[in-house]
């Protein structure tokens, strides 16, 4: 039996589950967060979302690891809103109504089944090369994510406040010192402990405000369309619906670097869809609960490799916890009340590992040859430029500013199109014209 499908004593899944938990927490609490403060919702409204959040990971979680029918690739995967999806969800809620907003959603997760057949048949053009620099500019990004949330945005106020730089630097310090210390089940559990460690830490210093924790109910039930019935619009779900095939580009290096991850071979051409069918599955449910797109996460795979702890069934103990903490009310406070400091210094560790999984994956990509290299680095340069200068396409338009901001598509559609053209469409064009040639010298 492969490692990534053996089950371990329920106490040990239980553990790792909760170790995922604990680090992508502040994901969906960020995210819902940011909806609320944006749209102007009232308290009650984000507490639903928050709860249908962390219920729809769980579910999400759990078809992508344990893969019923065609839908998830069995692999240890969480699921998660936020990012690009949740910046488009919220344009579009601004622009043309909440109710558009998860119409688009419905949208985009149907449109997601509708062109799966014909994105299956371009796989062939997504070698390790193009994903090998994807899976580069994903791990960046996500270094820069965890970072914001140590420091805070810049011309904010607290701006790489002392105190958050050391809880950050803190909580990594602690990680290093349980790694180096520990052995067998607690080193691979050394990612939970430093995060543990550093909110302990932020308790002592005062950083940490306990009575957010207290008072309110026992139990979250999601409520279903708590905006009212979607509305379906085709023009206003078009950046949505567009950013979905960069989203499955994305699912395609993710299920590839995660088997990498966990040492199993896959078949691109049957797994990948099936990564891309969960997604798609997740938030079409997720829609009608008024949540943006929800996919698969990077974050759960940097500590798969940290830990080496390789089973899925540990992602759906993650799955059952999230589902569990959706329904808890009191749970939910208590993890919201970590400090994002000590969030930010666990994730920046856990998504480091991920530009090095990249880094090997480019490692395999023939770089010695001159094209290869070429490709990447144009790739690079491109896909880095709005992580590495924020507002650099300010001056386009709204729509094409969402999608030229995502350095993980312009990238990956640069190292794509860049890779058809040279090893494929080039050398085509040479064999033409040397046979060209060889009839004309007949």
């Amino acid at each position: 039996m492969h490692p990534v499908d053996e089950s371990r004593p329920l106490g040990r899944i239980l553990l790792f589950g909760v170790q995922h938990v604990l680090v992508m927490a502040a994901t969906p609490i960020s995210a819902i967060f940011l909806m609320s403060a944006t749209l102007g919702l009232g308290a009650g409204l984000t507490v639903d979302l928050l709860s249908a959040a962390f219920v729809l990971s769980g579910v999400g979680s759990l078809i992508q690891s344990l893969g019923p029918w065609k839908f998830g690739p069995r692999l240890p995967f969480v699921m998660l809103p936020g990012g690009a999806p949740l910046i488009l969800f919220l344009a579009i809620a601004e622009q043309h109504g909440v109710r558009t907003a998860t119409g688009a959603v419905v949208l985009t997760a149907l449109f997601c089944f509708v062109v799966l057949p014909v994105f299956s048949r371009l796989l062939r053009f997504f070698p390790a090369l193009v994903i090998g620099t994807m899976i580069v500019i994903v791990g960046v990004n996500l270094v820069k994510v965890g970072a914001v949330l140590v420091t805070g945005r810049p011309g904010t106020p607290g701006f790489a406040d002392p105190g958050n730089l050391g809880l950050g630097m803190a909580t990594i310090g602690f990680t290093v010192v349980f790694y180096l210390l520990f052995s067998g089940v607690l080193r691979q559990l050394a990612v939970m402990l430093g995060l543990l460690g550093g909110t302990v830490l932020a308790v002592v210093t005062g950083a940490v405000d306990l009575g957010q924790a207290a008072g309110g109910g026992l139990v979250n039930v999601p409520q279903l369309m708590p905006f009212g019935s979607p509305e379906f619009n085709l023009v206003a779900a078009l950046p949505l619906m567009l950013y979905s095939l960069a989203s499955m580009a994305e699912a395609t290096g993710q299920t590839v670097i995660n088997a990498e991850a966990v040492g199993k071979k896959i078949d691109t051409r049957t797994d990948v869809p099936k990564t891309v069918r969960g997604d798609a599955l997740t938030s079409l449910f997720g829609g009608f609960f008024g949540l943006p797109l929800i996919v698969t996460s990077g974050e759960n795979i940097g500590i798969v490799r940290v830990t080496g702890v390789r089973s899925r069934y540990v992602t759906a103990a993650a799955g059952v916890v999230l589902i569990v903490i959706g329904f808890l009310a009191p749970v939910t406070r208590v993890i919201s009340v970590i400090p994002s400091a000590v969030v930010g210094g666990t994730a920046m560790v856990v998504f480091a590992v991920i530009t090095v999984l990249g880094i090997q994956m480019l490692g395999r990509s023939d770089l010695d040859k001159h094209t290869s290299t070429f490709i990447c680095a144009v790739a690079l340069a491109l896909g880095l430029l709005p992580i590495l200068v924020p507002g650099v396409y300010g001056g386009f338009p709204p729509n094409v500013r969402i999608l030229l901001e995502s350095g993980v598509a312009v990238g990956a559609f640069t190292a794509a199109v860049l890779n058809v053209l040279f090893h494929h469409v080039r050398p085509g064009i040479a064999a033409r014209l040397g046979t060209t040639r060889t009839e004309s010298e007949r």
